[in-house]
């Protein structure tokens, strides 16, 4: 006879795209319900090299069928995407789903990513009654093919007067999402992120003997890379140079780092300008990566405007966030940096700043607050959270 089901989800699956920024809010909101060791991570994978750049527009199972048929003409051996994590099959991951309800209930699938949208409604249609489908970032349509949605504010950004303004008539209709958030869409401020208190504790351990013996206040600087919505190029590099070095008497050592999206014209004006000065270091790419101890061990962040994920880890943790670039952002991109600054959470960098002079505010807490939702959406169906 098999167990008597008590609704309860004590494992999950993560559909993710191979992208850290996409794949860390999917794994963030997994360990904020508590299952950091009861998860397993599947890839929606496409082609890569040569042509395949191009192509990336395409839906994933089209990109996959024309490279297929690519490879076949010019009688190359097939290889797409990354080889140490299983591929995301929909009919494998709902089969499972149905196959285990009755020993492990009902399964969590959380998939973040324009990619995973159509895998990840595939095994919810595939398996209804076994599944809990939560997608993170708009999908644009078909919300109802979702248990929940999890979506930043200014995602609704084209629904606004002001943005409706800024669309020609004719190309409205195109341009979601079309209607107001409906009882399956959790709002947040910012991205979902793993940077939660646990996460920072073991940084502070790990990164101690490297970051605690620094001068302080710890001033860590976070470049990404130009976006369509937030363009910048040398001049900004050049201008945060300048802002750098007229602050740099109020600080006990910087750290700069750069992110994969950083393009090397506009990394290379920092080295240039830092890279014999004593007080501030600059990670070279080499060994492991200091974000998460960064996090932990700053007293205060300058980061640019492009990185919505860098900004909402650093907002999250109560410290001064600086951003500079968000007078070049656009769309919902600006309406992003706009509630930063009305919220308090992040202010202006204007080289003017003591950065001794801290200050603070509520931390976000997107994280934890979208896992709420989601124990309320389980609710509703009559499914918890298993400890």
């Amino acid at each position: 006879m098999p167990e008597i089901l008590d609704g309860a989800i004590r494992r999950a699956v993560v559909i993710g795209n191979g992208f850290a920024g996409a794949e860390n809010q999917s794994v963030g909101l997994v360990r904020a319900l508590g299952f950091s060791n009861r998860h397993l991570l599947f890839r929606v994978t496409r082609p890569r090299g040569g042509i395949n750049r191009w192509l990336q527009w395409l839906p994933v199972s089209l990109h996959k069928r024309l490279d297929s048929v690519i490879r076949m003409i010019c009688g190359k051996s097939h290889k797409i995407g990354l080889s140490n994590v299983l591929e995301a099959d929909a009919r494998h991951i709902a089969k499972m789903a149905r196959e285990t309800f009755h020993k492990d209930g009902p399964l969590l699938v959380v998939a973040s990513g324009r990619d995973t949208i159509s895998v990840a409604s595939s095994i919810k249609r595939l398996a209804p009654e076994n599944v809990f489908l939560v997608q993170i970032q708009h999908p644009r349509f078909h919300l109802n093919r979702f248990d929940l949605v999890v979506t930043p504010r200014h995602d609704y950004y084209p629904l606004t007067p002001h943005a409706q303004r800024q669309i020609p008539w004719f190309l409205r209709r195109w341009v979601t999402p079309w209607e107001p958030p409906g009882r399956n869409v959790a709002l947040t401020v910012g991205a979902l992120h793993q940077a939660d208190s646990t996460a920072l504790r073991a940084a502070a351990s790990a990164w101690h003997d490297e970051l605690a013996t620094l001068p302080k206040p710890l001033l860590v600087v976070n470049v990404g890379g130009p976006t369509g919505n937030c363009p910048y190029g040398v001049n900004l590099a050049h201008k945060l140079v300048i802002m750098l070095q007229n602050v740099l008497w109020s600080c006990g050592s910087v750290r700069i780092s750069f992110s994969r999206r950083t393009p090397e014209k506009i990394s290379k004006v920092l080295v240039k300008a830092f890279a014999t000065n004593p007080k501030v270091q600059i990670w070279d790419s080499e060994g492991p990566n200091p974000h998460m101890g960064h996090l932990a061990w700053a007293d205060a962040f300058v980061i640019t405007a492009d990185s919505v994920s860098m900004l909402s880890e650093a907002c999250s943790t109560g410290k001064p966030v600086y951003v500079i670039g968000a007078e070049l952002c656009t769309w919902k991109f600006a309406d992003f940096q706009n509630s930063l600054q009305k919220q308090g959470v992040a202010r202006p960098f204007t080289g003017k700043e003591n950065i001794t002079e801290s200050w603070s505010y509520p931390p976000l807490n997107d994280t934890a607050e979208a896992a709420s939702q989601v124990i309320g959406a389980l609710a509703r169906r009559g499914w918890t959270v298993h400890a």
